[in-house]
């Protein structure tokens, strides 16, 4: 999980990050170190971001970040835990 601060970003600005994440991504995938962008989310109040992948390693994470541009405070394991079925 990316961890970011993004003061003033504007959504704008956020959904052109997200693409440009997404697209290093895949061309990560297709070169052979696999990066799924899975989802984020953005706090507006405090201008933070979280943004979960799945990948072998953080540091393949911070590659695909440093290549798509896009800043962030700090990479960490996390899990998704979804909820559970009804």
């Amino acid at each position: 999980m990316t961890e970011r601060d993004l003061p003033g970003i504007t959504m704008d600005q956020l959904g052109a990050a997200q693409a440009a994440v997404i697209g290093e991504s895949q061309r990560a995938s297709e070169a052979g170190t696999p990066v799924r962008y899975l989802r984020s989310m953005y706090v507006p109040g405090d201008n933070r971001c979280a943004c979960l992948f799945e990948a072998n390693s953080a540091d393949d994470v911070c590659r695909v970040n440093d290549a798509a541009g896009v800043p962030y405070t700090r990479v960490v394991e996390a899990h998704d835990l979804p909820s559970p079925q009804s």
